[in-house]
C-alpha cells in the first residue's frame, strides 16, 4: 500500500466517522425521567441505549484519534514504522488497517 493510498483511505474512514457522530448526536443526549408520560421500563430502555450510544461514541473517537496519529506519522514519514521497536510493519497488516501503530509482535505483548 503507498502513503497516498493509505491516506485516502484514513481520510474516507475519518468523514465516514464524523457523518456517523452526526446521525448519532441526539442518541447521546441525557435522559428525560418524566414520571406521567414514561413507564418505569422504558426510561430504563432510554437510558440503556443513552448508555450504548455513549460507549459507542467513546469508541468511534478511539478511532479518529488514531487516525490523526497515522496521518501525523505520514505527514513525518514514519508510517508503516512501528512505534514500539522501530521495525516495518506488515504489508498485509497496513493492507488491513492503516491506521496500526505498531507491528503484529509488539502489539500481541500489549
Amino acid at each position: 500500500m503507498t502513503e497516498e493510498e493509505a491516506r485516502k483511505r484514513l481520510l474516507e474512514r475519518q468523514a465516514q466517522l464524523d457523518e456517523e457522530d452526526a446521525i448519532s448526536a441526539g442518541s447521546r443526549d441525557p435522559v428525560t425521567l418524566e414520571q406521567d408520560s414514561v413507564g418505569r421500563l422504558s426510561r430504563m430502555d432510554a437510558m440503556q441505549q443513552q448508555a450504548m450510544a455513549q460507549a459507542t461514541q467513546k469508541r468511534r473517537d478511539s478511532e479518529k484519534l488514531r487516525i490523526r496519529a497515522a496521518l501525523a506519522r505520514l505527514d513525518e514519514g514514519e508510517w508503516g514504522w512501528c512505534l514500539t521497536c522501530g521495525e516495518q510493519i506488515a504489508e498485509a497488516r497496513l493492507q488491513h488497517d492503516p491506521g496500526v501503530g505498531q507491528c503484529v509482535g509488539c502489539a500481541s505483548r500489549q
